[in-house]
């Protein structure tokens, strides 16, 4: 395995540095506070009340709650709720029940940037490198205009992104099976899907932990360790489920008020009929022509992640530093992928294909095993394309009334 590259005296303050530009970034890219689609936030107040539900009717625009037996609950799951019960009882504290999503998503975008750098951490790359790299996934791809929208759903795929992220490090940088697995559970009690890559997980802790290798004693001990946290929140989750709905199975999302009346849902939530249309909005779909400044927009319900970031082509650059790592996060990729591309809804209100960001942490590694010491002229365009790109698309998203839902 490479050793840790060192980070030189004169780039002692560059991650400070990258965190902080990604915060304010993030931060003043959107106006608005986020706090309106407060999904999560007031299901985790509810929980500090010893309730599963909301007793009141929520407001009209909160159209995703499911009303049962008398009580509002969410469709989202209990991970996600958990991780916003530390923001709900800082809120109760000072006063206020005002849910600070744009704020949360600095604070996520930033924890992302520090995670991704200390990952950048496994070559021996020169700080050039490790800042594009950095950069690159929250300041150069459909992440930035997205994330910074700052509502529940947006909060809950980056806290996702993040704990991929948590999981990789305490694998592949400084293992700690009981972190991955806590970091691990946090990502996929934002986002259920990402329990299908348990196996990857389990794989890269195999592969990376020295005498462990051989399956022996201390790899089963690490296994144990890294298990411990995700079967505790699977098992909760279950439970959950079943206090709501008296079923342990059932998440609520067929239960959303018409959301089975939807179009995209005329299969299912999930069918094989939804993969044309999910590939195309995901790769394919440009920008729609309009007929006053600036012409051209994003269309607000997906877009070719390409577009959205040049940079991605070299996700098919040769080679490798670890022959095995790559292949691994390809697969990673395709896991996610296929659940995604399954699914009915390609993602509503949003900017390029949001539901990717889940494979940024993959793409990431992609990247960090295929790309040389230095960055070459050809790379630093395409960086400064992707950038320039999220510029404008977070601009028109957040901060124009150009685009039209």
């Amino acid at each position: 395995m490479p050793e840790h590259a060192p980070i030189p005296s004169r780039a002692r303050y560059l991650p400070a540095f990258l965190v902080t530009l990604v915060f304010f970034a993030y931060y003043l890219a959107n106006p608005e506070s986020g706090s309106t689609f407060d999904y999560t936030f007031r299901i985790a107040d509810a929980l500090i009340h010893g309730r599963l539900g909301l007793v009141e009717r929520p407001p009209s625009w909160l159209n995703e709650m499911i009303p049962h037996n008398g009580t509002y609950y969410s469709a989202f799951p209990l991970g996600s709720v958990i991780t916003m019960i530390p923001v709900a009882a800082v809120q109760q504290l000072r006063g206020t029940q005002s849910f600070p999503g744009v704020l949360l998503a600095a604070l996520v975008a930033g924890l992302i940037t520090f995670l991704l750098f200390l990952l950048s951490a496994r070559y021996h790359q020169g700080p050039e490198r490790r800042a594009v790299l950095t950069l690159l996934p929250v300041l150069g791809t459909w992440l930035w205009p997205n994330l910074a929208y700052g509502a529940a759903w947006q909060v809950a795929l980056g806290v996702a992104v993040a704990g991929q992220l948590a999981a990789l490090y305490f694998i592949l940088i400084t293992p700690r099976p009981l972190l991955a697995g806590l970091s691990f559970a946090v990502a996929f009690g934002n986002r259920t899907e990402i329990i299908l890559l348990a196996p990857v997980f389990l794989y890269l802790l195999r592969k990376t932990n020295g005498r462990t290798a051989e399956g022996g004693p201390d790899f089963r001990k690490a296994v144990v360790y890294f298990i411990a946290a995700p079967l505790v929140l699977g098992l909760a989750t279950l439970l959950y489920n079943y206090a709501r709905f008296d079923s342990l199975g059932d998440f609520g999302y067929a239960r959303i008020p018409g959301v089975l009346d939807e179009p995209w849902y005329r299969h299912g939530l999930f069918s094989i009929d939804a993969i044309p249309e999910n590939a195309y909005r995901m790769l394919l779909e440009p920008w729609r022509q309009v007929t006053r400044f600036p012409y051209l927009t994003p269309t607000g319900f997906g877009g070719s992640i390409l577009l959205s970031c040049p940079y991605l082509i070299l996700l098919f650059r040769q080679g490798a530093r670890d022959a095995a790592l790559k292949p691994v996060a390809w697969c990673a990729i395709g896991l996610l992928t296929a659940v995604l591309w399954l699914h009915g809804n390609p993602g509503g209100w949003q900017i390029s294909y949001r539901y990717a960001a889940e494979l940024l942490p993959w793409m990431f590694l992609i990247f960090l095993e295929s790309s040389p010491e230095k960055v070459t002229r050809w790379e630093a365009v395409l960086f400064g394309a992707s950038v320039a790109m999220n510029v404008v698309q977070t601009c028109l998203f957040l901060r124009s009334d150009a685009m039209q839902f």
